[in-house]
């Protein structure tokens, strides 16, 4: 189902001109989710997995993941069901459910989580041409720095021509990408060496246990799901809020199907320690030793189209959970308006200033990729545990299922089975990451502070001031560990 224009006008915020609001259909929705997943974290799985088990921990991890990501899914597509109403799914359910500082707090980490994924997508397009400009080295090199400085501005122009235009890019550069994934994996079958194989069945001798290794495997997992709530996000622009659901299951389950193959079938090709110490994005590594030099070219030209393609998608749903914050006056009011061709242009303009601070970060890093991607990771956590939450205090009250008995009872089961899977994952993530998530939470309360007195309101009330004195001890902590060298960069 192609995009297209209801006749309709859209209500503009005060100042901007009015503009038809853009309705995307199930196929378009689904690209999203797909665009928004596949991304950089595909092409680092085969080094990343590698460095953390072997062929059995592998096949755990993405069953768990696999089945704790479902059930996410699952409770995306029965909240745009039962809260139609509710636009911005991650963001507006968690304000919904628990209020709205808690609502604020999670629009934060949302956007946050997806401003530093596009860090790791500029980081590994430049350590991408590392390989043939050595100035680049890794990704986080000056030179790197700079042209990655270059392409956030450009994408922030392309941005702001629209959601219609950007969405339709997408839904094109999301079946390209696919292409040379697809192909990967063909190409590694051909060469699949059950010997190797079976080589790799364990991870390495100092790996730990098997529930140590599948927990080392956690934090990638979620990158790599990060998305799943695409269609969600964009719930104010689907066609029917049906197909919010649809999109949901339909990209996650392609998805997840993509990242296990690429995972499994790159344990047949190189041994273990082999594959663990390739550069990234070690998918390229991996297809050259199966087929030679061409092989590392067909990765890195599928890279920087999947990733340009997925930092799009990314803008978008970053500057999107700003804007539904703004005109729920949650965020200041700027950050509400919207242009003529229905984009958000101070929120794609915050969100392009963010990526730049990261970006700087990333010069004093030690790993900049592995930062960006654990910090990605650990910001996403909590506004998942609180849609989750939400499903399942819908579920405990009853509210939206009069006379739905049977429906009710197997939501609260999934919704309570979410919660638990993203509660451990938090505790997968370590304290480090939670306790650098206050460090942005923390000092975010001022937009909040800001939106409270444009409406003349108090800043803070009730337990609204606990959770904020909370936020500051962990923000303290945080700042603590860093300075100490307890948490690295």
């Amino acid at each position: 189902m192609s995009t297209q224009e209801t006749s309709g006008a859209a209500t503009s915020a005060p100042g901007t001109a009015p503009h038809r609001a853009v309705t995307l259909g199930v196929g378009t929705l689904t690209a999203m989710v797909v665009g928004s997943m596949v991304g950089a974290g595909v092409f680092s799985l085969p080094a990343t997995f590698a460095g953390e088990t072997g062929v059995l921990g592998a096949l755990l991890a993405w069953a768990i993941a696999g089945t704790g990501m479902l059930l996410l899914a699952l409770v995306f597509q029965s909240l745009a069901l039962r809260k139609p109403e509710l636009d911005a799914g991650v963001y507006a359910y968690a304000r919904a459910g628990f209020g709205q500082y808690i609502g604020f707090f999670s629009a934060i980490g949302y956007w946050a989580s997806a401003c530093a994924g596009n860090v790791t997508y500029w980081i590994l397009i430049m350590s991408t041409a590392g390989a043939v400009v050595p100035a680049l080295g890794e990704g986080s090199t000056p030179l790197a720095f700079a042209l990655s400085s270059v392409g956030v501005w450009v994408f922030f122009l392309l941005v702001r021509r629209g959601v219609k235009e950007a969405a339709g890019v997408n839904r094109v550069v999301t079946i390209a990408k696919l292409v040379p994934i697809l192909v990967f994996v063909a190409l590694a079958l051909t060469v699949f060496d059950p010997a190797v194989f079976a080589g790799n069945l364990h991870g390495t001798a100092d790996a730990g246990t098997l529930f140590e290794q599948v927990r080392g495997t956690m934090l990638i997992t979620v990158f790599v799901f990060l998305g799943v709530e695409g269609a969600s996000v964009y719930s104010r622009h689907a066609t029917k809020r049906s197909d919010v659901g649809r999109a949901t299951i339909l990209g996650f389950l392609s998805v997840l199907a993509i990242f296990a193959s690429v995972t499994i079938v790159s344990y047949g090709v190189m041994p273990l320690e082999e594959i663990a110490a390739l550069r990234q994005p070690s998918m390229a590594g991996v297809l050259e030793a199966a087929v030679g030099p061409w092989g590392t070219v067909l990765v890195s030209v599928g890279l920087i189209v999947s990733v340009l393609g997925a930092y799009l998608a990314w803008s978008l749903m970053a500057a999107e959970v700003l804007m539904v914050a703004a005109k729920d006056g949650d965020m200041p009011r700027f950050l509400g308006r919207t242009n003529a061709a229905d984009a958000p242009g101070p929120a794609l303009l915050m969100s392009a200033v963010a990526v730049q601070l990261l970006l700087v970060v990333t010069l004093f890093s030690s790993d900049a990729f592995d930062f960006a991607l654990d910090l990605t990771s650990a910001l996403s956590l909590v506004p998942f545990l609180l849609a989750a939450g939400y499903a399942l205090k819908l579920g405990v009250t009853g509210e939206t299922y009069a006379g739905r008995s049977s429906v009710r009872t197997r939501q609260l089961v999934v919704a309570g089975l979410a919660t638990l899977y993203t509660a451990f994952l938090i505790w997968a993530a370590g304290l480090g990451f939670l306790l650098l998530s206050f460090v942005i939470y923390a000092p975010a309360t001022v937009l909040f502070a800001m939106a409270r007195r444009e409406q003349g309101r108090p800043v803070l009330v009730g337990r609204e001031r606990v959770i904020f004195a909370l936020s500051v001890l962990g923000a303290v902590a945080g700042v603590v560990c860093l300075a100490t060298g307890a948490i690295s960069l």
